[in-house]
């Protein structure tokens, strides 16, 4: 079954199970969400009832919670520690994100890795294997970092910056990487090459870190570094190579998960999801969306 689904809603009176009825209504085999808004702290308390029944629901639907993602919020940075405070938050609020994760009954939260601010690389880096060090291993979550289109000072959109990371976290059981397929366009990295490019991951972090990729095509050429996601067949990348990394055989049992903006303000999800089920591209998809 090919594992594909999309970001979706997340709020205080339906919680998960609201979060399943969206990907279900999509058409989808998983999805994402955020257990609170990204750029707050503002939380509702989880809802055990909602949990067990969206859980329920899930086991009938066929849809494997281990293959269901929570992103953490944009507001955690672990790379810079210049005012300490805001460090020390950022380490504080990710664990309760995954405390959260864990009552959900999720496994895996994906991760900006962080932006060092001026500190450089080397100092993020080592801010982040810091942090790691002190959150890995108080749940059963494990982190996937999610690779940037480096942006600013951003840490991630090389390889070799998740790599030192991995390399530096001492619980190797709960670290991960997520790729993006937009974040490494624009970092780049060539992904209509996607066979060199992943034995090239391979080769640097290592495949079996791999646990899900953000599917998304670029408003960007390539190396543009300026994370501008654009809807499947209508950016740089294009919707052939981007079926040929959804269905690529090594990554089948690898959770996707499109990211793509909203036509309008319409969602694009349940046909973006059909029309890569039906593998061809379909040049008036955002008419279509538009006409709902």
């Amino acid at each position: 079954m090919l594992i594909i689904g999309s970001h979706v809603k997340y709020n205080k009176d339906s919680q998960m199970l609201g979060s399943l009825e969206e990907a279900l209504g999509y058409g989808a085999t998983t999805f994402m969400f955020y257990t609170g808004a990204p750029q707050n702290t503002s939380r509702s308390e989880i809802n055990e009832k909602l949990v067990e029944e969206a859980q329920k629901r899930m086991k009938e639907e066929k849809i494997d919670c281990s293959k269901v993602i929570i992103h953490a919020p944009y507001i955690i940075n672990l790379a810079n520690n210049k005012d300490f405070d805001k460090y020390q938050f950022s380490i504080d609020f990710l664990k309760e994100e995954m405390k959260r994760c864990e009552q959900l009954g999720i496994d895996k939260m994906v991760l900006h890795p962080g932006s060092h601010v001026g500190l450089g690389m080397s100092k993020g880096i080592e801010n982040i294997i810091d942090a790691l060090n002190q959150i890995l291993g108080e749940t059963k979550v494990t982190i996937l970092l999610e690779t940037m289109a480096g942006k600013g000072s951003e840490i991630g959109s090389d390889f070799k910056e998740i790599k030192k990371i991995i390399t530096g976290v001492k619980d190797k059981n709960h670290i991960g990487v997520c790729m993006d397929t937009c974040h490494m366009n624009d970092a780049g990295y060539d992904v209509n090459d996607f066979d060199t490019l992943l034995e090239y991951f391979d080769e640097i972090v290592g495949l079996e870190f791999l646990q899900c990729i953000h599917i998304n095509d670029s408003k960007n050429e390539k190396g543009a570094r300026k994370d501008r996601h654009e809807n499947i067949g209508f950016g740089t990348i294009g919707f052939d190579s981007l079926i040929k990394i959804i269905y690529h055989e090594k990554l089948k049992e690898i959770p996707k998960i499109l990211e793509t903006p909203y036509v309008d303000e319409y969602s694009p999800y349940k046909q973006e999801i059909e029309m890569i089920k039906n593998k061809k591209f379909n040049e008036d998809l955002k008419d279509i969306i538009k006409a709902g």
